[in-house]
C-alpha cells in the first residue's frame, strides 16, 4: 500500500522538480521574447524556438523524475539505449529534417537578413536572386522578380553562399 511517509523525499523532490520546471519555462520564454524582440523576429519564429526548448526542458525533467523516483539505473540505460536505437535508424532516414530544423534555430539566433530582403545564392548549378517572403523551421520562401515562387530548405541556406543585395533608391532632382 502507498504510503506518504514511505515516499515524502520523492514527493518533496518531485514538487520542487515541477515548480522549477515551470519558473525556467516562463523564464526562458520571456528572455527569448525579449530577444527576439529586441532583434524585430517573427512571432512564429519566436514561439517556435519557444516550443523546442521547452521539448528538451521536459525532456530532462522526465529523466530527472525517472532518477528520482528510483527507477533502476540498468533499466532505464536498456530502455534508453533500445528507444534511442529506434529513433536512430528512424531518423537516418528523416536526418533533412533535423537538419532543416537546427539549421532554423541556427538561423534564428544569428539571423544575417530578414523578411522583405532580396537575397542571391551563389549556386554553381542554380544560382537565385529573389525577396525573402518567410522564414519558417523546414524552410524559406522566396519570390523572384518575375513572381515565381521557391521554397529552399534552411540547412542549404547555410551551406551556400549568401549575397545581401542592396535595395535601390533612385536619387532624382526635386523640381519646382
Amino acid at each position: 500500500m502507498f504510503s506518504f511517509k514511505e515516499y515524502s523525499q520523492e514527493i518533496v523532490t518531485t514538487i520542487i522538480l515541477l515548480l522549477t520546471l515551470a519558473a525556467l519555462r516562463i523564464i526562458v520564454a520571456k528572455l527569448i521574447r525579449r530577444y527576439a524582440s529586441s532583434s524585430q523576429l517573427l512571432e512564429h519564429r519566436t514561439n517556435l524556438v519557444i516550443k523546442y526548448i521547452h521539448i528538451l526542458m521536459n525532456i530532462l525533467v522526465t529523466i530527472s523524475l525517472i532518477i528520482i523516483w528510483g527507477v533502476n539505473t540498468e533499466d532505464i540505460f536498456f530502455t534508453v539505449s533500445s528507444v534511442t536505437t529506434v529513433i536512430g535508424v528512424a531518423m537516418f532516414a528523416q536526418w533533412s529534417i533535423l537538419s532543416n530544423i537546427t539549421s532554423g534555430m541556427i538561423l534564428f539566433f544569428s539571423f544575417p537578413f530578414k523578411i522583405g530582403d532580396t537575397i542571391k545564392i551563389h549556386d554553381k548549378d542554380f544560382p537565385i536572386e529573389a525577396e525573402i517572403e518567410d522564414i519558417s523551421a523546414f524552410h524559406v520562401n522566396l519570390r523572384t522578380k518575375e513572381g515565381e515562387r521557391i521554397i529552399f530548405p534552411n540547412n542549404l541556406l547555410l551551406q551556400k553562399g549568401i549575397s545581401i543585395m542592396p535595395t535601390h533608391y533612385e536619387d532624382k532632382e526635386f523640381f519646382d
